[in-house]
């Protein structure tokens, strides 16, 4: 069974060009690394400090080996530091939610 993991994050308002940097640099990694990546998404209206970053894998057993892999990742290791030394992520968390309303039907009318 998959499960999708939504990371919340907390950035700096006046440094979201940085998150931004980040984000697109995930959509390089993660995918490289074994997840299946939905979307990083910056702040647009509301909320100038909420950012959020999605992706799914198999298990949790796969998300340790995943982890591992970006760790070693030459991008994976490039934006950890980039981030520690920016410092625009003032919190993370994360939470693993599996899909429970698939599968999903087309909508029938009468």
């Amino acid at each position: 069974m998959a499960i999708t993991c939504f990371i919340r994050y907390r950035i700096d308002p006046f440094k979201k060009p940085e998150f931004e940097r980040y984000a697109r640099t995930w959509g390089q990694a993660i995918p490289a690394c074994g997840a299946d990546l939905i979307g990083y998404f910056a702040p647009h209206e509301g909320s100038a400090t909420t950012a959020y970053g999605v992706y799914t894998v198999d298990s949790l057993a796969a998300y340790e080996a995943y982890r591992e892999r970006l760790r070693d990742h030459p991008l994976g290791r490039e934006n950890y530091e980039f981030s520690k030394r920016e410092k625009f992520i003032l919190k993370e968390d994360r939470i693993f939610l599996k899909l429970a309303s698939g599968p999903h039907a087309p909508l029938i009318r009468s």
